[in-house]
């Protein structure tokens, strides 16, 4: 099938090119504005009192000491919050979704280190710290569920309301169906893989700064989110207040990954005490805190088995998967889990599959969303493949050309339903092989082999949905107004979170109505002024955004032309605008500005067309067609394993991108940057490691290892250009880098050791799991 039509902005060319970012001047020169750094008149501070234990009853908490602290306003409980709860569902899930237990502060007992006990309210945050370790709690300990892999099988419950700590599950097809495919088949390869808890980690912790104005019954929140109407829309409905009272403006966030899409306890807490206070209330979170409680991402395992022919073609594949919920998940795991199971096929002709997926309670932090939710689905698929094609005698990529979807196969439906369209696994994968050069790269690793040198080659190809994968994130509005000075504001719900949609909102509006770039402002993150939107979340931002600005902008860019042909007497047929300037087509000396044109609608209202309004702003909404928007990609690593040390140098990194037209190359390789670093960091170093108590061991930087400069190659980009579906053709690209990234880690270190029939199970690969896999190799002396 070919790809559709190239749709081209009309006139301006800006879309496609590498327009400095926007906002890189405030952010560069410490001039943004962080929740920090927001100060409202004699504003309080928020300090929470945390669960030393894993899980325990507890009765009254004794905060007479606190009290009297000088300096301490407030030391609030349970029993002071959590009547005040009107209604907590997330718009994401809906108001009927099946949801998980959510009290803005633990009641009666706690379930995880860290868990909000008590909040203390001060007039500084140093007080406030000082007041919560003067909180008595009378802690009685209760066995914790700490190992999610056991939890279903665990005599205790960490939530009394689900017996057998079961969240939820969900399956395809009966796995007996497929029995007589593997019965039958040459070949069986079953692994079963873990994936270690790690956390987003954003550079800018949460915060939330909260004021209620008595008399109108008005709330304003400064947040770090991802998502400002969203915090609107769930703080309207904690307090039980009429939407249009509540105000969320978002100014710059350090970074949120999916972790600041929905507010959690926490910043529920901070809205339902703002509610009995006197000034506003600020919490901000300080590193310790994030690493105990903001969260928990891909903490997992998944029992996989491919069936093959004696050609090494897929005859089968299946999912046996079960993910860790934590204890307070945000959102509902099973919403956001389904997606592991319906993508596993990813970019392979499978042609009959299936999955189950459980989700499960355990007594450490909530599960959050991180860049990727389903990431789980390629890190199996993937490293299976590569045992596969060791244990068939095939080279993995040629195993991987005999089973990838091509050009010729689409559209098509996974074994799963999942329809594809408008992606390109074939020609990304073999882009990425022929920037490294892969024969030669197998040359230069016989050498070293040779030698006793380690040098392995992992890749990854996985297809991604965008855009509008829920009704949430389905439908984007805008707002353009061209000023009566001429210059052109475009409000978007958006919000500065790493991802530059200040830029990318103004390079589209630049072209979709002709305007000169340097004429167009955007005002983003406030609910008071901007339409209402998804926000940033589920790589849909570029897309989205295009379709509400191009909406938008049509109508509003022909008043403009109808302005300019009805003051130049000539056919609005007869009138180019480029630049912010209409001219007579033909006659560029003959013509007017954008200045010129607004004051005519502001102020020369008599001299306008007489079926034209006055002024020129408009309102419009995008609503996507598409279920959702494909994008893919391949990640090829390459690595030297010490077999001394276990330390793992990474060589090269390559990853070919197909997210269609780029409307900022330079934006697109930034995301695709940061998300593959997310990746690397999370294959070899981060981990939220606990003991067999429930105590987290690393609360810390010291302990939680991130990669740095150090440690990352140079990653070196390719781009194949499809269009898709939606406006402009544009396709997501924020969630990419962090799904590849760490399968293909996985699969370069897993060659490098192939010589010795080790096998990874297990992430991730520090220093000591790759001697322990070479020790019981026999590879090295114990």
């Amino acid at each position: 099938m070919a790809p559709p039509p190239e749709q081209k902005a009309p006139v301006g060319r800006y879309t496609g090119t590498r327009v400095p970012r926007v906002e890189d001047a405030r952010l560069l020169t410490g001039a943004g504005t962080y929740v920090d750094d927001v100060v409202r008149p004699g504003m309080l501070h928020a300090c929470f009192v945390r669960s030393p234990v894993a899980r325990a009853r507890f009765g009254a908490v004794d905060v007479s000491r606190a009290l009297r602290l000088p300096g301490v306003h407030a030391v609030l409980t349970a029993h002071d919050l959590n009547p005040g709860v009107h209604e907590q569902w997330y718009s994401l899930n809906g108001r009927d979704d099946p949801d998980t237990p959510r009290p803005p502060l633990a009641e009666d007992e706690v379930r995880f280190v860290g868990d909000p006990v008590a909040m203390v309210v001060a007039d500084d945050r140093y007080i406030a710290e000082d007041a919560a370790e003067l909180v008595v709690v009378d802690y009685k300990p209760l066995p914790p569920v700490v190992d999610y892999a056991v939890a279903l099988q665990s005599p205790e419950s960490v939530h009394a309301s689900h017996p057998g700590n079961l969240v939820g599950q969900l399956a395809g097809r009966p796995m007996a169906d497929l029995g007589p495919v593997f019965d039958n088949a040459p070949h069986v390869v079953s692994r079963t893989l873990h994936q270690q808890a790690h956390g987003p980690v954003p550079l800018e912790t949460r915060g939330i700064v909260a004021e209620w104005t008595a008399a109108p019954g008005e709330m304003t929140v400064w947040a770090s989110s991802q998502a400002p109407h969203e915090v609107r829309s769930f703080c309207a409905r904690l307090l039980a207040v009429d939407e249009n009272r509540v105000r969320v403006v978002v100014r710059d966030t350090g970074g949120g990954f999916g972790q600041k899409v929905m507010p959690q306890r926490e910043e529920m807490c901070v809205m339902l005490a703002a509610v009995r206070l006197p000034a506003a209330l600020k919490w901000i979170e300080d590193r310790q805190e994030h690493l105990l409680a903001a969260g928990q991402a891909r903490h997992e395992h998944g029992e996989v088995r491919m069936a093959f022919d004696d050609d090494g073609r897929i005859l089968a594949a299946t999912l046996d998967h079960v993910q860790d919920a934590g204890a307070y998940p945000t959102p509902s795991p099973v919403r956001s889990g389904i997606a592991v199971g319906l993508l596993f096929p990813g970019p392979y002709r499978i042609p009959e599959g299936t999955f189950s997926s459980r989700f499960v309670f355990s007594n450490t932090s909530g599960r959050v969303a991180y860049r990727g939710p389903w990431q789980f689905e390629s890190m199996a698929r993937e490293v299976v493949l590569d045992a596969a094609a060791r244990r068939l005698g095939i080279d993995p990529v040629e195993l991987r050309r005999r089973n990838m979807l091509r050009h010729e196969d689409l559209p098509t439906v996974n074994c799963h339903g999942m329809p594809y369209d408008h992606i390109t696994p074939y020609e990304t994968f073999e882009q990425a092989l022929e920037m490294l050069d892969y024969p030669a790269f197998r040359r230069e690793q016989e050498h070293a082999r040779a030698e006793g040198r380690l040098l392995g080659v992992g890749t990854c190809t996985y297809v991604e949905p965008t855009a509008g994968a829920t009704p949430f994130h389905s439908t984007e509005g805008a707002t353009i107004r061209v000023e009566p000075s001429g210059k052109v504001s475009v409000h978007v719900a958006g919000g500065s979170c790493g991802n530059s949609l200040e830029t990318t909102v103004v390079q589209l509006t630049a072209d979709a109505l002709g305007a000169a770039i340097e004429d167009v402002g955007t005002v983003q993150g406030d609910t008071a002024v901007t339409p209402f939107g998804g926000g940033t979340g589920g790589s849909r931002s570029g897309s989205m955004t295009a379709g509400a600005v191009a909406e938008t902008a049509a109508g509003l860019r022909a008043r403009i032309l109808a302005i300019a042909a009805h003051r130049l007497e000539v056919s609005v047929d007869d009138v180019e605008f480029v630049r912010s300037r209409a001219t007579v087509k033909g006659r560029p000396e003959h013509g007017l500005t954008l200045a010129e044109i607004a004051d005519i609608a502001y102020f020369q209202v008599h001299a306008l067309p007489p079926d034209l309004p006055a002024g020129l702003e408009a309102s419009g909404r995008y609503r996507t067609p598409h279920p959702m928007i494909w994008a893919n990609a391949t990640h090829v690593c390459t690595c030297e394993v010490d077999p001394r040390t276990g330390a793992v140098k990474l060589l090269r990194y390559i990853v070919s991108e197909d997210c269609g037209p780029m409307i900022n190359p330079s934006v697109v390789e930034g995301q695709i940057y940061g998300g593959t670093v997310q990746g690397i960091g999370g294959a070899l170093y981060e981990h939220l490691a606990h003991d067999d108590d429930g105590n987290p061991l690393a609360t810390t930087f010291m302990d939680y290892l991130l990669p740095t400069a150090t440690e990352v190659p140079v990653i070196e980009l390719g781009h194949v250009e499809t269009h898709g579906p939606g406006p402009g053709g544009h396709k997501g690209v924020g969630e990419g880098g962090a799904i590849g990234s760490a399968p293909a880690v996985v699969n370069a270190v897993a060659d490098a050791l192939a010589p010795f029939g080790a096998e990874i199970t297990r992430l991730p690969l520090t220093p000591a799991t790759v001697v322990g896999l070479l020790e019981r190799s026999g590879a090295v002396a114990v």
